[in-house]
């Protein structure tokens, strides 16, 4: 009988923020799989390492998902993910593929769930606290109020149409955007603030958009409202 495949979302950065759900499957599987050729130091493994000390005693398989837009190297990239992890499927295994945050915004696990699912294999989504949430709790900001609108934008992909939206704005991964994002943002006399490695050892918090600076790390996150709200 085959395995099990589990995305399991494991938060913004912070062990203590990983659900109970998520701990329960991980010490339920025989392997786990990361986004990495190293796996074990991946920052998702380390984040759930932190919350599940016996994860050092599980078999470790590394998922190697390449950093570009180029939609050929991630086709063929995708495919041979989907081909590791059916193999261990095909040994009857329970695999747990980690993510950051929550699986279903922007994971590269997406990419593999929907293939193993169309090869007939069973695969589920755990979910975790998505970055923008956590990072959004550490201002001590709220995201959103009575009709206001909230948009979720990937900041590597500024565009005229998404700065424009109305009501609150959330710009994940900012990384080398974050100085045009911050620029267009005043322009436009929006209001904000950033959290860089939220959860993560070097988390920076910039309470408004004039503090961002131009180096922020792949892992930032820009918020950005209306003026006034």
């Amino acid at each position: 009988m085959a395995g099990i495949l589990y995305g399991v979302g494991v938060g913004p950065g912070d062990p203590e923020l990983m659900t109970l759900q998520a701990v329960r499957v991980i010490r339920a599987c025989d392997v786990i799989l990361a986004p990495g050729r190293e796996p074990k130091e991946t920052v998702a493994w380390k984040i759930a390492a932190g919350a599940v000390p016996e994860l050092a005693e599980k078999e470790a398989v590394g998922i190697h998902m390449p950093m570009t837009k180029d939609p050929d190297i991630l086709q063929k990239a995708h495919q041979e993910a989907v081909d590791r992890i059916k193999a261990e499927l095909e040994k009857g295994k329970k695999a747990a593929f980690l993510t950051l945050g929550d699986p279903c915004i922007y994971s590269t696990y997406l990419y593999v769930h929907r293939r193993v699912q169309a090869a007939g294999y069973q695969a589920e989504i755990i979910s975790g606290i998505p970055s923008f949430i956590a990072a959004a709790a550490a201002v001590g900001d709220g995201l959103v109020e009575n009709s206001q609108m909230l948009h979720v934008i990937p900041a590597s992909y500024p565009s005229e149409e998404g700065m424009a939206l109305p009501g609150t704005r959330v710009l994940m991964k900012a990384g080398k955007a974050a100085a045009q994002v911050r620029d267009e943002l005043i322009l436009r006399g929006a209001q904000g603030w950033a959290v860089e490695r939220c959860g993560m050892e070097g988390e920076r918090i910039f309470h408004s958009l004039d503090e961002i600076p131009d180096d922020l790390s792949y892992y930032s996150i820009i918020v950005a409202k209306e003026a006034g709200e």
